[in-house]
């Protein structure tokens, strides 16, 4: 498990993230979700490792992040998969090459090895003939699935996504969606998106963190949403006409 207490993060005088407290659990997807400027990516950063804060901590598995040492710092993160929004792969290098990256950088193993396991996630996100191509060859959707070979290859405890969504038609989002809670599921990964996508909310949001201004505003469910008078998620979830007869629809259902 992932806990987050009291999370205080500020860059000067901007007081970022203001008391964050919540938990992440093994085999859930679990999304960040607010509007530009909430704190969703730096929270999302400060789990990572990335920033440091503060007030407060974080823990994985009972391990509190700022009183790790050096080297514990780096087993942690060997145990980390991410999924950056652009994809972020080495235009330079193949497709295999770009999976077998965390396996040269963390692991020992030898080159048979590294690529028996590239071929074995490659083949679980359903691209086992892609090794051989460039980044630039592979479309939208196949560069995300690529990402996600990547990102899972080490066997991660920890799968952080960054709008893993971002710049997909609808259909090849859900694809992206349902195949990240595949994994975590079948790997039994703390999988932690950031995300502003009410879609992928709907799809696979087994637990949702909503912030606002930097607050934890409100956390709960995909069925849950649909139940809170909270305004602020209101607000935000049903923007848009579509949601709101989405809502209407539930309701009436469950009355």
């Amino acid at each position: 498990m992932i806990e987050v207490k009291d999370l205080h993060k500020s860059f000067g005088d901007a007081h970022i993230l203001k008391g964050i407290t919540t938990s992440f659990e093994k085999g859930k997807t679990n999304l960040i979700i607010g509007q530009s400027g909430s704190g969703k990516t730096v929270f999302l950063k400060c789990l990572l490792g990335l920033f440091t804060f503060e007030q407060g901590f974080i823990s994985y598995d009972g391990k509190i992040l700022s009183e790790l040492s050096h080297d514990e710092r780096r087993d942690l993160r060997s145990k980390m998969g991410m999924v950056f929004q652009g994809s972020a792969l080495f235009d330079s290098m193949t497709i295999a090459e770009n999976v077998m990256f965390p396996l040269r950088m963390f692991t020992k193993q030898s080159k048979g090895e590294m690529e028996d396991r590239v071929n074995e996630v490659l083949q679980r996100v359903n691209l086992p003939n892609a090794h051989n191509k460039m980044p630039s060859e592979a479309s939208g959707g196949m560069q995300k699935r690529v990402a996600i070979a990547r990102a899972i290859v080490n066997n991660p405890k920890y799968l952080f996504c960054d709008e893993p969504n971002s710049g997909l038609d609808p259909k090849t989002a859900i694809v992206i969606d349902n195949l990240i809670q595949e994994i975590t599921d079948e790997y039994q990964i703390i999988t932690v998106i950031n995300s502003h996508d009410m879609n992928s909310v709907m799809e696979i949001g087994e637990k949702i963190v909503f912030l606002k201004d930097g607050y934890k505003e409100w956390e709960g469910s995909k069925e849950t949403i649909f139940k809170t008078d909270n305004k602020a998620v209101t607000d935000f979830v049903y923007s848009s006409e579509l949601f709101k007869k989405v809502r209407r629809m539930y309701i009436e259902e469950n009355e």
